[in-house]
């Protein structure tokens, strides 16, 4: 909503991210847009000479003043006088005083008439010009209003005025009458009136309610930005693009401003600035800015002594503060108390929270901070011991929710051993809830106040477990405690040791810190970085090894089968398997669901792609846990699996979206770009490539800045296929250039890369023997690295093999055998594959019958259905199956459209081959129905066939088109033999029984 200030200087850019620097040009007024349309229609009828008035209201810092800056900057350009006033509560009052500012701003501009030119109102617009201290004392209201409305009406005539009174809610009550009368007689002047008002109650307030309930004014009330918008304002304030902008900077911005756009805009400056200076914003939450503390500190000051003790009170607890603990702290009633909360409300320091005064949050998140920045050491102190005392004695015990709030007075208090474990089951009962974030904010907090001697050994290892298990599932690895473990220091590479965030936890016992180890090990696994990885399972292993704990080792065998699948070798995925069976069955004797739960899930995945029933099984069980254990975030995890393997059938992704959307609103990160990547897979295969694409860009975002290197590898890949299957191999190859970094994250996107890209996209290239090649690629990948996933072994490579002669009944079994093999996707390959089979064993019925079921799945997939009807194609002409013509017009029409040339041009060929009419690519055969394209009409013979379906003759026909009767008769002939139509009579019977040629 503000003007742009110069970007960050060349050392300041680590919040912003690269920028251009100082932008130039003028300022970009953000989310304002439809208000800008009223206004530039009110201007619109002001020049035209038919007048009116526009009121602008909301509350502090919603860009008001800037709105109509931008209104006179509008009006300005458009040729038009404009003046401008404002009402001032400053001082002594001044009667007036933004009309008279206003008079004076046209005087300066030479746009005042002289007095004598109102005629017998010269004398009002003299005194109010005037040295008189009560320019008011010799006229009326009425008066007055009369002669502002004839001065705009002459300052406008010809080209229009726009008069802006800015600050309505402090004027006086003669400027509010004088604007009453105005707002009557504006209609017939060639003006305009924008009259800019706060939206608290008053004279003000009320007369743009009386304004609009008669018709007089148009109201304008700003609300605050929304999330792009926020993101928007941030990127022009400081020079670059709203790509460029950093999340941690746009996270700040939205959650702490509550999209004011004058706190949005000091938080970019104030944090940009700070973080070129000091990198990411240091240990604790950074200072509110300058500006916004000045503005609460004036506001709150405001309230009298009462309204800042209870507002400093109210920001220990945070946005949120519950009303009758306040009272009982404080030694007030209600009654004492209300009327600071209405002034407070009034401010907009505060607004009620939810239905009835129990609670209250401050209007933005920064008002908080800056009252408690306020506060000094003592007083803070003091407050929160008097706010805790209240709290306990209104709540016994704590209940529900009210464990936070406690926790968090306990540590304004410094009771740093109360706080750590308060928050520890706060965090406990946020998980039980799946608010996986909120449990990972109040973890942080008590580990930042963990210090030797405050927290027992024990306990401090449980927060640790707790906080790692939070970092996992959420995927906030930038969560991770600077120094969570005990034995080796590490470089900052992945081949040192398994210390490196270790380093401060020597007096935890060897048991404990063997399953921190693990959970690092797992963290580990999530960023990519294998090496390290492993060498956190050599480290908890060695622990074990000198103290045996069945407690700890599920742990250990869990984080080490995730480990095992970033390792290169023919046996990963058994060796794997094994290891979750090991955890599985030591979880349940040590009584861990959640472990036992999660090895399931492993075993499902690793088990999917051969034994489906097994995978499900796993799956269910694991659900079964989470329900019987109520454990949401592996309730989650198994639901988004289960939805995953029902989708690969059925084809219907809602379940995956629904999981999806639950675990975005848990706060499950990996789970949901899981499940976005399934659904982005689905995408590309139905070639919807743009929702793929926002998908698959959104994720890929998301990963690269949380540092989610497994994650970030499978969405490269995806962003690879889905070029791929559109048969772009430029973009292909940029998104497989950086897919290559990350493929020790993710080793088994080596063959799928070529079997799920690089094939495919030469298959549409008609490049078949580098597809062949690739393919072969692909196996001998999986061969050296078996691969979790199928690359088209049970599909696309299986129908080609048979088409070869490579392969036959043999390799059909076996990929009926695999689950894979009885995906909807593989099963328009895989059956085809058996048509092409029976048409060679002389079979041609049961060929096209099983063909036609193969194609009937293959309906969803538009672009992998065209290359089987291609592919099968001349076998099926050969051995005299199917419907091979059509099926190759319907291909060539497609792959065409598609922009793929090499596709489209092998089908022609074959159509030729076949002594099958081809349709000529010429201006105009977009207008020919897909049906009559189909059969090889041409632009010419569809005019004609339009003609002869209204039993038009020859004769007329040739005359109607400029043609010679015998060009007709060739026409009609041909016609009649590609529609397979006896005679023109049939043809014409034909096309109006099935409007096959309407438009």
């Amino acid at each position: 909503m503000f003007e742009s200030r110069p970007a960050l200087p060349d050392d300041d850019r680590g919040a912003a991210g690269p920028h251009e620097g100082l932008r130039t040009g003028p300022a970009q007024l953000i989310g304002r847009a439809a208000e800008m349309g009223s206004i530039t229609a009110a201007l619109t009828a002001a020049r035209a000479g038919r007048g009116g008035a526009i009121f602008v209201t909301g509350e502090p810092g919603v860009g008001k003043t800037r709105l109509a800056a931008e209104a006179l900057a509008a009006a300005a350009a458009a040729g038009m006088a404009t003046a401008r006033g404002r009402a001032s509560a400053v001082g002594s009052p001044v009667p007036y005083r933004p009309l008279v500012e206003a008079l004076f701003l046209l005087a300066r501009t030479g746009l005042l008439p002289g007095p004598d030119a109102l005629g017998q109102h010269g004398p009002v617009l003299a005194r109010l010009l005037g040295d008189d201290r009560d320019p008011a004392a010799a006229a009326s209201h009425v008066m007055v209003g009369e002669t502002v409305l004839r001065l705009l009406g002459s300052v406008g005539e010809g080209r229009g005025c726009l008069l802006v009174l800015d600050d309505l809610h402090d004027a006086d009550a003669g400027t509010l009458a004088v604007l009453e009368y105005l707002l009557d007689n504006i209609g017939q002047q060639p003006a305009a009136l924008l009259l800019v008002a706060g939206r608290a109650c008053g004279a003000a307030a009320e007369l743009a309610a009386r304004a609009r309930q008669r018709g007089a004014a148009t109201a304008l009330d700003l609300g605050p930005l929304d999330h792009p918008e926020v993101r928007l304002l941030v990127a022009t304030e400081l020079g670059i693009t709203p790509g460029a902008v950093c999340p941690e900077l746009l996270r700040r911005a939205v959650a702490g401003s509550a999209g004011i756009p004058f706190v949005v805009k000091e938080l970019a400056h104030d944090l940009a600035g700070r973080a070129g200076r000091r990198g990411r914003h240091g240990a604790g939450a950074p200072p509110v800015p300058a500006g916004v503390t000045d503005t609460v500190r004036r506001q709150a000051a405001g309230l009298g002594p009462l309204g800042a003790e209870l507002l400093g009170m109210a920001a220990l607890f945070g946005r949120r503060f519950p009303l009758p603990v306040l009272e009982r702290a404080l030694g007030r009633d209600h009654g004492e108390l209300s009327a600071v909360l209405r002034a407070a409300v009034a401010s907009y320091l505060i607004t009620p929270d939810g239905p009835g005064t129990q609670w209250y949050a401050f209007r933005y998140r920064l008002a908080a901070e800056a009252l408690l920045d306020d506060l000094g050491p003592g007083e803070r102190a003091g407050y929160a011991r008097r706010a805790v005392r209240a709290l306990t004695a209104l709540h016994p015990g704590l209940p529900g929710a009210w464990c936070a709030p406690a926790a968090r007075l306990y540590e304004h208090a410094g009771d740093a051993r109360e706080a750590v474990r308060l928050y520890g089951e706060a965090a406990r009962r946020e998980m039980d809830e799946g608010a996986v974030e909120r449990a990972l904010e109040l973890l942080t907090r008590a580990h930042r106040l963990v210090e030797p001697g405050t927290t027992s050994p024990e306990a401090h290892a449980t927060l640790l477990e707790r906080l790692l298990d939070a970092v996992a599932c959420s995927g906030r690895l930038d969560r991770v405690p600077a120094q969570t473990g005990p034995d080796e220091d590490e470089g900052d590479g992945d081949g040192g040791g398994g210390g490196d965030e270790c380093g401060a936890a020597h007096h935890l016992p060897a048991r404990r810190r063997a399953g921190l180890h693990a959970r690092l090990s797992e963290i580990a696994t999530l960023r990519g970085r294998p090496a390290r990885a492993r060498a956190h399972l050599d480290t908890a292993r060695r622990l074990l090894d000198a103290h045996p704990s069945e407690a700890h080792t599920p742990v250990v065998d869990l984080a080490a089968a995730h480990a095992e699948l970033s390792r290169v070798a023919p046996d990963r995925l058994a060796t794997a398997a094994a290891l979750a069976r090991r955890a599985v069955d030591g979880a349940q004797r040590a009584r861990l669901p959640d472990v036992a739960g999660r090895a399931l899930l492993l075993l499902g995945r690793l088990e999917r792609d051969q034994d489906e029933p097994a995978a499900v099984a796993h799956f269910s069980r694991a659900r079964a846990i989470a329900l019987a254990r109520h454990l949401p975030v592996l309730r989650v995890r198994a639901e988004t699996e289960l939805a995953t393997v029902a989708a690969s059938h059925d084809d219907r992704p809602t379940r995956v979206e629904r999981a999806r959307g639950e675990a975005l609103r848990m706060g499950l990160l990996p789970v949901a770009h899981e499940a976005g990547l399934v659904l982005a897979m689905d995408r590309i295969r139905r070639c919807a490539f743009e929702e793929a694409r926002d998908l698959i860009d959104d994720a890929a975002a998301d990963a690269a800045r949380l540092g989610l290197g497994r994650t970030l590898a499978a969405l490269r890949l995806a962003e690879a296929v889905r070029c791929a299957h559109q048969g772009r191999r430029p973009e292909m190859r940029e998104a497989l250039e950086r897919l290559t970094p990350l493929l020790d994250a993710e080793p088994t996107a080596r063959a799928l890369s070529y079997g799920l890209a690089r094939a495919f996209c030469s298959l549409l290239e008609e490049r078949h023997d580098a597809a062949r090649q690739e393919f072969a690629q692909a196996l001998a990948h999986d061969a050296e690295n078996p691969a979790a996933g199928d690359f088209g072994r049970h599909g696309v490579i299986l129908l080609l093999g048979v088409l070869d002669g490579r392969m036959g009944r043999r390799h059909l079994a076996a990929a009926a055998r695999a689950s894979a093999g009885g995906t909807r996707w593989n099963h328009q390959f895989a059956g085809l594959a058996q048509a092409v089979l029976l048409g060679r064993e002389g079979r041609p019925e049961e060929a096209t019958a099983v063909a036609g079921k193969a194609l009937e799945a293959a309906e969803l997939y538009p672009m992998a259905r065209r290359l089987c009807l291609r592919l099968v194609a001349r076998a099926a002409y050969e051995d005299g199956w199917g419907e091979p013509v059509d099926w190759l017009r319907e291909a060539e029409e497609y792959f065409h459209g598609a922009g793929l040339r090499a596709a489209a041009g092998a089908c022609r060929a074959l159509l030729r081959g076949m002594g099958a009419s081809v349709r000529q690519r010429r201006t105009g055969t977009e207008r020919v129905p897909p049906g009559l394209r189909r059969c090889g009409v041409t632009a010419r013979e569809f005019e004609v066939a339009r003609l002869v379906a209204v039993r038009t003759s020859n004769k007329d026909i040739a005359a109607r088109l400029h043609i010679s009767l015998r060009t007709v008769e060739k026409h009609v002939a041909n016609l009649l033999r590609k529609t397979g139509h006896p005679n023109r009579t049939a043809f014409a019977d034909s096309a109006h029984s099935a409007h096959a040629l309407n438009r």
